[in-house]
């Protein structure tokens, strides 16, 4: 199979660069199942309602969230219904939503979409390891599920590395959320899961994160209460990961990075064209 993940959707940026880019996309790489954390997507915080059809009629399978899942009040009620919407499985018990979800391909192949939530510097959750150890064990790689994507939604590199070892050989891939900064550290683990640090943000890198740079800047300078932050409004990038898997095994075979518009450095996996 053919899979993509997109990072951190920020704000009218991220959103306009995935409805203008996506569908021709998985047309002419021919994708089998697209990802996307779509947790800033609603002016940098949260997600509504209408938001999230917006990003699945562009030709996302599945939305992951993380530390903004809730941002938005309503998310706490249409979550419940949206099966591909899937927030951290490490929140705790009686919090809306789901933290894993399998997507049926128009194949017919099962995509297990499984989203975690980092503790290192970031809210007190419960272990990130135990809850992925017990969805995986609901819906193992090769037995239930043809492929496995999880979203470790966290701040340090290392607990996203941790996390890519831990399930080395029991997922497809394994990707960091949360920085908005893509990583240069793709690669096909020793056990054949594809791994990344972070899918980086789809949104306007000329920002700060994905936020007009005034404020923010302000901050660090200052330390005093200001203005609201504001998503940035120009040009947004796509960023995320390509990755083929073997279709007897759903471990990964090739493993790309997805960089496409201003400010970075384009890159795309040039043998699917």
């Amino acid at each position: 199979m053919r899979l993509l993940f997109l990072g951190d959707v920020v704000g009218r940026p991220g959103r306009h660069v995935i409805t203008d880019r996506l569908p021709a996309l998985r047309e002419r790489w021919r994708l089998d199942c697209v990802v996307i954390n779509g947790e800033n997507a609603a002016g940098g915080f949260g997600l509504t309602e209408a938001i999230c059809d917006e990003l699945l009629q562009a030709g996302a399978d599945a939305v992951t969230l993380g530390n903004h899942s809730f941002d938005q009040r309503e998310a706490l009620v249409f979550i419940a219904r949206q099966s591909r919407l899937v927030r951290p499985a490490n929140y705790p018990p009686g919090t809306p939503g789901r933290g894993a979800t399998v997507v049926e391909t128009a194949k017919g192949a099962r995509v297990l979409v499984l989203n975690v939530m980092g503790r290192i510097y970031m809210d007190a959750l419960d272990d990130p390891f135990a809850s992925a150890e017990r969805e995986l064990a609901a819906c193992p790689l090769g037995e239930v599920a043809d492929a496995v994507i999880v979203d470790v939604h966290a701040e340090a590199t290392s607990e996203k590395q941790a996390f890519g070892y831990f399930l080395d050989g029991r997922a497809s891939l394994v990707v960091g959320t949360h920085t908005h900064t893509p990583t240069a550290d793709h690669r096909i683990l020793p056990g054949g899961t594809a791994y990344l640090s972070d899918a980086g943000m789809c949104g306007d890198y000329d920002s700060i994160l994905g936020m007009q740079k005034d404020e923010p800047l302000r901050r660090f300078l200052q330390k005093t209460p200001g203005a609201r932050l504001e998503s940035a409004q120009g040009k947004g990038t796509l960023c995320g990961i390509a990755v083929e898997t073997d279709d007897r095994t759903g471990l990964a075979k090739s493993v790309a990075a997805v960089r496409l518009g201003p400010h970075l450095e384009e890159t795309w996996p040039r043998d699917w064209d």
